[in-house]
């Protein structure tokens, strides 16, 4: 505790006086570029990431990365979801899975959520995308059906998302867009889907749509 104490001290200190500009223009209002799902994991830095300043993203983090279909009974994510979208106006919402996640480990061996029940109820928003990795991946080895489960929970919560009155609206009007991300921890690499398609790493992915562009 006592480091994360000075980290604050230092913040006040050094940090801010640095970027004091920055803040007094945050303490009237935010405008964030994109809405974060991502996982709780102590790991995973959404700022640190994408170089984020404060102010850049509205991030919401719960185990697993998330994003529960609209219902009559919600949450506090499905508050996050329409706050950023109605209200901020977000232009992108990201889900961004990653990799060793405990959440999904729990998926494929259940019986690590035994007396864990409100964890065990909570990842049922992602067992469709357990049974999609059970019956059409046995064959694959442990790692390569936790890596298979985790992009196909990224999926599967942009379905989700789609659920969502304004999300769905903002979809159709071409106002806003989803992204599947996969952050890998050891290699610091992000991978992505486009239009449900395999993952791939964000730098090829840039280049192929930028070569899409040149020869429109």
């Amino acid at each position: 505790m006592k480091r994360l104490i000075d980290g604050a001290l230092r913040f006040q200190g050094e940090v801010y006086h640095e970027h004091r500009d920055l803040f007094r223009e945050l303490a009237t209002g935010q405008q964030p570029e994109a809405l974060l799902i991502t996982c709780s994991d102590s790991r995973v830095a959404p700022d640190l990431i994408v170089q984020a300043r404060p102010g850049d993203l509205f991030i919401c983090r719960n185990a697993g990365n998330i994003a529960p279909p609209y219902s009559d009974v919600n949450g506090g994510v499905t508050a996050t979801i329409e706050y950023a979208v109605a209200v901020l106006k977000v232009g992108h919402i990201i889900v961004c899975g990653h990799s060793d996640c405990g959440a999904m480990k729990a998926l494929l061996h259940p019986e690590k959520l035994q007396g864990l029940p409100a964890v065990k109820s909570w990842l049922h928003h992602a067992s469709r995308a357990e049974v999609v990795v059970r019956e059409n991946c046995a064959d694959l080895d442990e790692k390569a059906r936790l890596d298979a489960l985790i992009e196909e929970n990224v999926l599967a919560q942009l379905d989700n998302l789609r659920t969502h009155p304004s999300v769905a609206s903002r979809l159709k009007g071409g106002t806003l867009q989803l992204h599947a991300w996969v952050y890998d921890i050891e290699s610091g690499q992000i991978r992505v889907s486009t239009n449900q398609s395999a993952f791939l790493p964000l730098s090829e992915t840039i280049q192929s749509e930028q070569e899409k562009a040149l020869h429109a």
